[in-house]
């Protein structure tokens, strides 16, 4: 199992909202098939074919903000976008 496996397992699990790593979210998307825009501290994330668009900024320790990680576990969920990366 690789790294991005553990990430989707740590994410859809929803225990670790408050403990994760902004960098790790980050991975996900691009991984996902997501295009970034970067605006200050704003990560701006958007797809053609998901509605919604993600606006993400790390706390200052590092961590994504646990709201944050959890409409990103929604949209994987909504879209079914893990059965598309296969």
């Amino acid at each position: 199992m690789g790294k991005f496996d553990k990430l989707i397992i740590k994410l859809l699990s929803g225990t670790s909202d408050k403990n994760f790593n902004f960098h790790d979210i980050l991975t996900i998307l691009k991984k996902l098939g997501f295009e970034e825009r970067i605006k200050g501290s704003h990560r701006i994330f958007y797809r053609k074919d998901v509605e919604e668009i993600l606006n993400l900024q790390p706390k200052k320790d590092g961590n994504a903000k646990p709201y944050q990680v959890k409409q990103v576990r929604e949209i994987i969920q909504k879209y079914r976008l893990l059965m598309q990366n296969k």
